[in-house]
């Protein structure tokens, strides 16, 4: 009785579907923003709906252009935050690069740094391979950028990668191989600061002072026993050696405060009070002489973008404000209401930032500031929208 029990088991066993005693799950390749570089606050769904042809324009502008303090921060809140990205940003190597390329340029290395920890095919993509050198330099970590440049399978004749591995040969005690990387760089495109450092670091000559303009000059210096006190190191430097997490931009608007009863002090805290706008719309509206009241139809229009909706009457005074508009094509624009308007986060803020690439460090013409409140606000990036408002109250002359 008990060999045949234990026969008739093994047969229960063996009867028993292959799916129900191993399951296999097919894991979702890593996409492009998947790895969080911080905790933003930013939800899950922050890309939901964006088209991958958005980022792939928006995202460069970000690491080349300068932007306003408002607008930067923006960027680095979406860039660092980890969220399913658009459809066919899992495939999208370039775009990971540029993610964290951008996020580098605005001072967030770290958040760059733990994006490029683990990322997938440094030899096959030179942008992505970039960031990773270029995070790796910043953070002192040489023999990774290094290693990155020696595995890289493509664009090894492009300028940055040729002075990478001219210093890694150098510090490898390739001297001749180093020495002649080196001649083809600077053929290339002859650099005055990274030549005197390398020369020193190759002949022995006088290497000058420190330099801290990018990664490779600072392992360079480094590498030398420079004083690194004596640079002046560039933005991004700066931050990296600094450690610490970029911060929330202030903004000074005691100024304008003075004129319309503290409500800048009130969106710094949070929302205006609908009266305290509404009081705003109807002086801006009845004020006699032109440079206060441009002054305070500006202001007033920046508050009022922050409303969900406003009275009758405070609609029809805003209606006859005399304020230009915006410089973004109206294509941008009519893309930027429907984004906001299903609330597809991610997609409002790339369009918002691209108006804010185009207008440089010094931030969005009026008309189309008002647009982005409106646009961030209704998309839910309200604290962001916020602090448009007080960069643009602060700016106001």
């Amino acid at each position: 009785m008990l060999r045949f029990a234990l026969f008739a088991s093994v047969l229960a066993l063996a009867a028993t579907p292959a799916a129900a005693q191993v399951q296999v799950v097919q894991l979702a390749a890593p996409d492009a923003f998947s790895t969080p570089g911080r905790d933003t606050g930013l939800p899950a769904e922050l890309w939901a709906g964006t088209p991958i042809e958005t980022a792939r324009i928006v995202l460069p502008m970000l690491a080349a252009r300068p932007l306003s303090p408002a607008a930067a921060n923006l960027a680095r809140r979406i860039l660092a935050t980890g969220a399913k990205g658009p459809d066919g940003s899992a495939s999208d190597e370039a775009l990971a690069g540029q993610r964290a390329s951008a996020l580098i340029a605005l001072g967030d290395v770290a958040a760059a740094t733990r994006l490029m920890e683990r990322a997938p095919g440094l030899e096959r993509n030179a942008e992505l391979a970039r960031a990773a050198a270029e995070t790796a330099l910043l953070a002192g970590d040489s023999a990774r950028a290094c290693g990155i440049a020696d595995g890289l399978g493509t664009n090894r004749g492009d300028i940055y990668w040729l002075r990478l591995r001219a210093f890694c040969q150098a510090e490898a005690g390739q001297g001749a191989q180093a020495q002649l990387t080196f001649d083809l760089a600077q053929a290339q495109a002859r650099d005055a600061i990274y030549g005197r450092l390398m020369m020193a670091k190759l002949s022995g000559a006088a290497p000058g002072v420190a330099s801290a303009r990018n990664g490779l000059d600072l392992a360079l210096s480094r590498s030398l026993d420079l004083d690194l006190a004596a640079a002046k190191p560039a933005p991004v430097v700066a931050a990296a050696l600094s450690g610490a997490e970029p911060a929330t931009p202030a903004f000074d608007t005691s100024l304008i405060d003075a004129e319309i009863g503290g409500l800048g002090a009130a969106v710094r805290d949070g929302m205006p009070p609908e009266a305290g706008v509404s009081a705003l719309i109807s002086a801006a509206a009845e004020a006699a002489e032109p440079k206060p009241r441009a002054r305070l139809q500006a202001a007033a229009l920046l508050l009022a973008a922050l409303a969900n909706d406003l009275p009758g009457p405070d609609r029809a005074k805003i209606a006859g404000f005399a304020v230009a508009e915006g410089k973004a094509p109206s294509g941008r624009n009519a893309a930027l209401d429907a984004a906001s308007d299903t609330r597809r986060m991610g997609e409002a803020a790339l369009l918002a930032l691209w108006t804010c690439a185009d207008a440089g460090a010094a931030g969005p013409a009026l008309g189309d500031r008002v647009r982005i409140v409106r646009s961030l606000g209704r998309a839910g990036l309200l604290d962001d929208a916020r602090l448009f408002v007080l960069e643009g109250l602060a700016g106001l002359k």
